[in-house]
This record gives C-alpha cells, structure tokens and sequence, in this order.
C-alpha cells in the first residue's frame, strides 16, 4: 500500500477546525477561530474584536500557534447567532466566508520590519487574494499550512503542507511537504503556491478519507528537488523583548490591548504565542 495512503486511511471525516461559519462546540460555549495573514491585525481591528469578546464571549483574544485569533465561551447552539456573527464581520477579520477555513498561511513576523533576505508580506497577500479567487481552493482541510519564511530561518522547522524559503531577495525555493520543490523567482511565488494547492485538490479527490496535507498523497505532487545550498538552518524562536510581548495564557483582555495598541496601527501575532509590536508601524 502506498505510504500516502497508510497515513490517511484511518480517517471517516473531513477535518474540524474551527471558524466563524464553523464553530468548536467546546465545553464553555463555541470557540472559533479567525485567520490572520502571517499574523498581521490592525489595532482598530483588535479593539472591534475585544470587543466582540467581551459583549459575546469570555472577555479575552486568544491566540494560536498559527499566528491566528480564537474567541472563546461563544453564544449560539451548533452555529454563531446571527448577532454574534454580524458583530464578527463587522470587524473585517472575516473578508470570505467561502474560504475562511483555508487562509491559513504563517510568514515570518519580522519580515520587511527587521532582518531577513525578502519582505514577504506583499507575497503573503497575493497569495491570500488569489486562493480566495479559486472556488476548488475552498475544499481544502482547514488543516492545510503555507509557511513563508523570509530566510532568516525562523520558520523552517514548522511543517507545512506548501511553503517558501527566500533564498536572496530575488529568488526562493519552495516547499512541498516534507521536502523541497524548484527555485523560482520570488515574483512569480504566490501564483507557484496557489497552483500547486489547485493541483493538490485535483490528486487528493473527494470524499472523508480524501488526504488533509501534501506529504499523505501516494506519489509526490511535483519532482522532489535537493534544498539549494542557500536555504537556511532553523532560527531559534524570536525572544520576549519589549517589542515582543508574550500572549497570557488566558488571553489579552483590555489592559493587554489597549497597552499594546497605543503607539502603533499594527500588530503582529506570532506562532510563538506573543504579538510583536512594530518600532516603524507603516
């Protein structure tokens, strides 16, 4: 039997994971989950969702080891109701509904602030607007990843289902499971990334034992390449400083917030469950 096929045949379901349209029913009320582009939310956006928390939910923003938000203790039987629903939206932390569950794509949070070979945050985008654009792209398993790291190696030790890795600030390799595919000009990256997850939606069929990621396929989506000699090691997680402030574990209530929020029209929340704080917030 196929190795792609040993690692998915236990499956009689598609996959979980929470969302606006598609809540958790967890034991204090509806969880769900609201993805943010390599981690990226506006101040204005996290005080309107604070908000939302605090009128519907636990009071707190959760985050995830995705970069992503969660709201927590939710109203609703089985599904938001159609206030809480609205209050969400209103935010703009919902732009789809058909493809909310699939917008998961991680990018180095110092990118184009810090350090770093390429800015990879106008990739991240067109990489969002044109998954967005594909109806096929809308059956992914909330499950699927991208992750973009921008070669300062922060990155390279999370798995993925796609991803890149810059490898100077013209070019990049892609990543496709467990290993590596061609080099290509970092122009042409997200078009790269949307097509490969077309492809990957055409070979993973339908069904509720259809594949979640890249690496459970029976025969690999593009010709295996070796990592070019540029691709970096894994980096060490980014420390706690005053500009990366760790996430409480019961999550950031309106002192965390509004603290945070103050001096810039941006945050960023990273995998490793803390937001950075931008010194040159543009």
């Amino acid at each position: 039997m196929p190795a792609g096929l040993r690692l998915n045949a236990h499956r009689t379901r598609s996959d979980r994971c929470p969302g606006a349209l598609r809540p958790w029913p967890a034991d204090d009320g509806l969880l769900v989950r609201l993805r943010l582009i390599g981690g990226r939310v506006e101040s204005e956006q996290l005080a309107a969702i604070l908000e939302v928390a605090e009128r519907f939910g636990d009071g707190r923003i959760h985050v995830t080891s995705r970069a992503n938000l969660q709201l927590r203790a939710l109203q609703g039987t089985g599904q938001l109701d159609d206030a809480t629903l609205a209050a969400i939206e209103a935010t703009g932390l919902l732009p789809t509904r058909t493809h909310e569950l699939v917008r998961n794509i991680m990018i180095s949070p110092q990118t184009g602030l810090s350090g770093g070979r390429a800015d990879l945050r106008p990739t991240g985008h067109e990489l969002d607007r044109l998954l967005c654009a594909d109806p096929k792209i809308a059956t992914l398993s909330g499950r699927f990843l991208f992750v973009l790291d921008d070669g300062r190696g922060d990155l390279m030790n999370h798995a993925c289902d796609l991803g890149l890795v810059a490898l100077d600030g013209a070019t990049v390799q892609v990543r496709v499971g467990e290993g590596w595919g061609p080099v290509v000009d970092l122009d042409d990256a997200a078009q790269t990334l949307a097509d490969l997850a077309t492809a990957f939606v055409d070979r993973r069929g339908t069904g509720p034992t259809a594949p979640w990621h890249v690496r459970e396929l029976a025969a690999p989506l593009v010709e295996p390449q070796l990592p070019d000699p540029r691709v970096p090691p894994s980096g060490p997680a980014l420390a706690y400083s005053e500009t990366h402030v760790e996430v409480p574990g019961a999550g950031m209530d309106r002192d965390f917030v509004e603290a945070r929020t103050s001096t810039t029209d941006y945050l960023i929340v990273t995998p490793w469950r803390g937001v950075l704080i931008p010194k040159d917030p543009r």
